[in-house]
Order: C-alpha cells, then sequence, then structure tokens
C-alpha cells in the first residue's frame, strides 16, 4: 500500500508540474497571429532526443530562412517532423530568435500528430501543429532554438 501512495503522488506531482508549465508558455496579449513558421525536421531520440532542420518564418510580408535544433526528454524513436504553426508577440522579426521550452505531446507509428506551444526569452509564443513520420513516443518538457540563416 505505501508503494501505491508514493506512485500516486508522484503521478500528482508530475501532472501540477505541467499544468504550471502550460500555464506559463500561454500567449500574452495580443491573443491574435503575427507571423507564421513552418519547418521540417529529423528526430534521433533514445531517452533523451536531438532533432535538426530548416525551415521559413513569415513576418510583415517578409520571409526569412529559419535553423531549428532541439533537445526532448522522454523521448524514443526516429522520425520526421513536418511543422506549422503561428507566431505571437513579435516586435521585430530578431524576436524570434532564440530557445523556446514548452510542452508536447504525440505518438507515431508511421505517421501521427504532435502539438507544441512554447515561449523563448523574448516572450515570442509559438503554437505548432506536426505531423511525425516514422516510429517515435516523446512526453515531456521539449526544448528547440530557432536561428535566422
Amino acid at each position: 500500500m505505501g508503494n501505491y501512495r508514493t506512485v500516486l503522488v508522484l503521478v500528482l506531482v508530475a501532472v501540477c508540474l505541467l499544468a504550471v508549465a502550460g500555464v506559463n508558455a500561454q500567449p500574452e496579449q495580443p491573443v491574435y497571429p503575427i507571423g507564421t513558421i513552418s519547418f521540417e525536421t529529423t528526430n534521433i531520440a533514445a531517452g533523451v532526443g536531438v532533432s535538426w532542420g530548416n525551415g521559413t518564418f513569415s513576418f510583415q510580408g517578409q520571409k526569412y530562412p529559419i535553423t531549428v535544433k532541439g533537445l526532448g526528454l522522454a523521448s524514443v524513436g526516429i522520425s520526421k517532423v513536418n511543422a506549422v504553426g503561428e507566431v505571437y508577440n513579435l516586435k521585430n522579426a530578431a524576436d524570434v530568435i532564440g530557445t523556446y521550452v514548452g510542452i508536447t505531446g504525440g505518438i507515431a507509428i508511421a505517421g501521427g500528430p504532435k502539438g507544441i506551444l512554447a515561449r523563448n526569452q523574448n516572450g515570442v509564443v509559438i503554437d505548432i501543429r506536426a505531423t511525425q513520420e516514422g516510429v517515435s513516443l516523446n512526453l515531456g518538457a521539449d526544448g528547440f532554438t530557432i536561428n535566422l540563416q
């Protein structure tokens, strides 16, 4: 019975941490997208995963090439991710540069959905919808870095 309570407490703590992290990743005003982003990455993971890829960031009628590099926890597998999303809280194009942290979740066996809501140190929030190809499982906090090329 003692092990059951310990597991229950750990699960509740994990849920609370995820809820707090999710609240911190919510966009501030304005709540409408100011830019868009699309990219493709390759992910390889065995506990801790790494990803890399390229894409395009659009803001005020301009398109900027970007690179994306990431790190994920609690990930297993190899997959390719095609992502599109909206970008919030931009003042200028350079604000998109930085390291993003957020909450993600997804499972893919030959293909499947993935969602990411993340914020960088400049307050920029990206809401990404992605499709995975390959075999992978990931849960937990992810981080990724975006740079302009």
